[in-house]
């Protein structure tokens, strides 16, 4: 062979290993990878070959599949009441992909998951579709419908949960979207996505998990659990407080709501029941940054947003917004410790707050799975209640219960009354906006009493109504739809 078709031959042969080579790095290298590759349409044909599992409320699937003509889907998701569980269910769409439970259970829904391999060996065998597992929440439909219908045409959100477990009950938002609207491939679904989605009211934010505000007087729940654990005050002595109080290093007084006369050197207990932002001030004041932070962590909050603003430890499995108590100077920090200042908190958080003093002070980790149920309904997962912490003893955390109650009966949560139940709560109307420009937030956080320990803890923020500045209130607009929360779980345990 002459040198020219010599150089060629090799040429050829580096053409073809090269080739060998490639096609062999593909086949096994690189073959997962493309495989479960989102932009491999082949992944979303297979997801949607046949109909999904489904997420179950109280027994009943709140999402369902239909047949679909005219693309490479064969089937699409559908949703029973959108508006009302789109916080729990987030949305599967074909157009935009998916989020919350319809995401972190994808493979389980669509029968990809390793721990389904017995079911689709047999459905193999036997010539039967491929069939998804069951998402079994742990929400309660009756609290669900209560939580939403309470906060009607206002803007905001509400998170129940079982003190006892963590068990989440409800969450709900104002205002919400159904995830059946844009659930499909076509273009009118991704016009609906992007309409929803700059939707300034932002409709598709869980606020209920997502969303952090002050939370203005329903925080002095946690200042004052610090100063019962700090041994310094008593739930009825008084607590040598000024009334008006002058904030550390600083030219300005605080004074409290309606210049009440009772708040003045006022004990614990009558300081929660009527709200006196004088005495939780210098309470803070006193305690000092670093004890206030202690106790914030405890219940869930953090000191400040490290490494993102999502909160790794309190997967529900959805994750929360991190809850920020500050660190910050004394004027700041008196200020943090009545709700106000840099202090942040999802409602998820603060029905937190009422759930660990219900459950005689131990913090229950949320969560709003119960079970992973296999298309031949064996149970595949089982969750298990988890303790976070213990924030306050049980002797602290029942005279905080004792507060709470007079709050209730007696102050300024009388709306949160239920006839016959004992019921705990704090109301809280939190400053919004610079210079306190915008309407203020209207808190409620609270919890019901039976002969067996609290079945149900709650938090309501109302962001906002068309209730005119001077009447925004926590008693008066969020303490209701708490109440008719509290009653459905109740009436659930009958």
């Amino acid at each position: 062979m002459n040198k020219p078709l010599r150089r060629i031959a090799i040429f050829c042969g580096l053409l073809v290993l090269a080739l060998l080579v490639r096609s062999n790095w593909l086949q096994f290298v690189q073959a997962d990878e493309l495989k479960t590759d989102p932009k491999n349409r082949r992944v979303d044909i297979a997801r949607y070959a046949q109909p999904r599992g489904n997420i179950i409320v109280d027994g009943k699937a709140v999402t369902g599949s239909t047949v679909v003509n005219g693309t490479d889907f064969k089937y699409k998701r559908t949703y029973k009441n959108g508006k009302l569980w789109s916080p729990v269910t987030g949305y599967a769409s074909q157009a935009v992909g998916a989020n919350q439970l319809e995401k972190l259970y994808d493979p389980f829904l669509t029968g990809d998951d390793d721990r389904l391999f017995f079911n689709r060996t047999i459905d193999m065998i036997t010539g039967k579709p491929q069939k998804g597992g069951n998402v079994v929440t742990t929400l309660d439909a009756k609290a669900q419908k209560a939580a939403y219908d309470g906060l009607g045409d206002k803007k905001g959100a509400v998170a129940a949960i079982n003190p006892k477990t963590g068990a989440i009950l409800a969450l709900a938002n104002k205002p919400s979207y159904d995830p059946s609207t844009f659930a499909g491939v076509s273009s009118k679904d991704s016009k609906r996505f992007k309409k929803l989605d700059d939707d300034e009211d932002q409709p598709m934010l869980n606020r209920a998990l997502r969303q952090t505000y002050p939370p203005g007087s329903t925080f002095k729940v946690v200042t004052a659990a610090a100063g019962l654990e700090s041994g310094k005050y008593d739930l009825d002595s008084k607590t040598d407080s000024e009334d008006p109080y002058r904030l550390p290093q600083s030219t300005k007084d605080l004074g409290n709501e309606g210049n009440n006369p009772a708040c003045k050197n006022a004990s614990v207990r009558v300081a929660l029941q009527w709200s006196c932002n004088t005495v939780f001030a210098k309470m803070s004041d006193k305690l000092g940054n670093d004890e206030m932070i202690k106790m914030a962590e405890k219940f869930g909050f953090e000191k400040d947003v490290k490494g993102g603003t999502l909160d790794p430890d309190l997967d529900t499995p959805v994750r929360p917004a991190k809850s920020i108590y500050p660190e910050d100077n004394r004027p700041q920090n008196a200020m943090a410790g009545i709700g106000q200042a840099s202090n942040r908190a999802t409602p998820l958080q603060m029905a937190m707050v009422a759930a660990a003093v219900a459950n005689d002070g131990k913090l229950m980790k949320p969560y709003m799975v119960d079970q992973l149920v296999a298309p031949n309904l064996n149970v595949v997962e089982q969750t298990k209640p988890e303790e976070l912490s213990q924030p306050v003893s049980a002797e602290n955390a029942q005279k905080l219960q004792a507060a709470m109650e007079t709050v209730v009966k007696d102050g300024t949560g009388k709306s949160g009354q239920i006839p016959g139940v004992t019921v705990g709560g704090k109301t809280g109307t939190a400053q919004h906006g610079e210079n306190n420009k915008d309407n203020p937030y209207a808190w409620f956080i609270s919890y019901a009493k039976t002969s067996d320990g609290s079945p149900v803890a709650v938090a309501v923020v109302v962001e906002s109504s068309d209730t005119l500045r001077d009447d925004i209130a926590g008693g008066r607009l969020a303490a209701p739809i708490a109440k008719s929360v509290m009653e459905a779980v109740l009436d659930g345990k009958k």
